[in-house]
């Protein structure tokens, strides 16, 4: 378990999000843009870094290759790559180090532009075109032997398989899943960056294409272009920070599998686990939780992780969506910058999540603020329900 417990706050925020779906310029000309703005908001500059993490979807070293373009040398790096749940782990390991005394000041960064690629001629973003492409270079990975034979659709097709036993066993509906949507929409509504801004309906959702049954096209995330970034600090500083700091009161990491043919039950994810801790060591429980960031990769993954950290029983959560509570003016306000579903999705969205968490914190979120957050929650989800990451943030260092 992690050191948290208010030891580090998150004190600066930026995203580079349009509502085209597309960003100009290079990706590291955007990451910089999005580094800049987030010191910025926390009233500090480069010198001030001393610790940098970042990672991308390809090969290479990312933290240090961007740490060296910043022409930052820090004290610690971190470059974890576990799929959408990668910068929840980030931050857990940054805390660490902090409290620690490792490092003092550090920055979380993601970029990436599949949808300008795709558009440039590039590869098509998928799990299948990534894996077709380690079987033609000769890598040796299980899957190739094992699942991509079989016509598995990555990632859609994982989630889809987790539906479909969600609705025989305990009975969900399409219907319920597309609320999940709809309630997001909603939020998007409200974002000026967001992708999708019209109203949608729960008939709309079941009436757009199949991908991979149960799943309709609007049960699935976007493909956009995307940057985020965060600055974390050591608690005592936070506080003289150009911003309110949202503080890190919780952090916890799991892993269950990397195929989903070894998943040991696709209704549970490991996010009972992180969930849990992470909220057991900020000492509040999903009753306490005033607005929820859920990684929203598709529908699916929203209603598993709202029964595994505990919002509702394992089974109830079709019911538990099905009016309206995570959208506006709900009891359950979730995905409230519109999530990968109808905001971003440039293949990681887990940065954006610990993003909106703080802006709602600090109540700077216009439109789509929830009334008195004070506690929120950022739940990143990888690969195959793979890898999850709980991060609970307050607006006080200890509640």
């Amino acid at each position: 378990m992690t050191s948290a417990g208010g030891a580090a706050a998150v004190v600066g925020v930026a995203d580079a999000v349009s509502p085209t779906g597309e960003l100009d310029g290079t990706l590291r000309a955007i990451e910089v843009g999005v580094v800049r703005e987030a010191l910025a908001d926390a009233g500090l500059t480069l010198v001030d870094v001393d610790a940098v993490a970042c990672c991308t979807g390809g090969i290479g070293m990312p933290s240090l290759e961007l740490a060296e373009y910043l022409g930052v040398h820090p004290k610690w790096t971190d470059s974890t790559q576990t799929g959408g749940s990668s910068f929840e782990l980030q931050l857990e390991h940054m805390v660490d180090a902090i409290a620690a005394g490792r490092c003092h000041t550090g920055l979380i960064v993601y970029a990436a532009t599949p949808r300008s690629a795709r558009k440039r001629g590039g590869a098509r973003f998928s799990g299948s075109a990534g894996q077709a492409s380690m079987a033609a270079s000769g890598t040796v990975a299980p899957r190739l032997e094992w699942e991509m034979p079989y016509g598995m659709l990555t990632p859609m097709g994982e989630y889809a398989l987790a539906a479909a036993r969600h609705m025989d066993v305990y009975g969900t509906t399409s219907e319920q899943l597309a609320q999940i949507a709809v309630s997001t929409r909603e939020w998007a509504a409200l974002n000026p960056k967001a992708r999708y801004r019209d109203p949608l309906t729960v008939d709309e959702v079941v009436a757009s294409p199949l991908q991979a049954a149960p799943l309709h096209k609007l049960d699935c995330c976007l493909v956009t272009d995307g940057a985020a970034a965060i600055v974390v600090t050591a608690a005592d500083r936070a506080r003289d920070l150009a911003s309110p700091p949202a503080y890190v009161l919780g952090a916890a990491t799991a892993s269950a599998h990397y195929m989903i043919s070894q998943a040991p039950e696709i209704t549970v994810t490991c996010g009972a686990d992180s969930g849990a801790r992470a909220l057991a060591q900020a000492g509040v429980t999903a009753a306490d939780i005033d607005v929820t960031q859920i990684y929203d990769s598709f529908t699916i993954t929203v209603l598993l992780a709202l029964e595994d950290l505990g919002f509702c029983a394992k089974g109830e959560g079709g019911p538990f969506v099905a009016d309206g509570r995570l959208g506006p003016g709900g009891s359950c306000p979730a995905q409230t910058s519109g999530g990968g579903l109808s905001y971003t999705h440039p293949g990681m969205f887990g940065l954006f999540l610990l993003v909106e968490a703080a802006r709602q914190l600090r109540g700077g979120c216009g439109e789509r603020q929830v009334p008195r957050a004070e506690v929120a929650v950022a739940h990143g989800c990888g690969g195959a329900m793979s890898s999850t990451g709980t991060i609970v943030l307050g607006t006080e260092a200890t509640l």
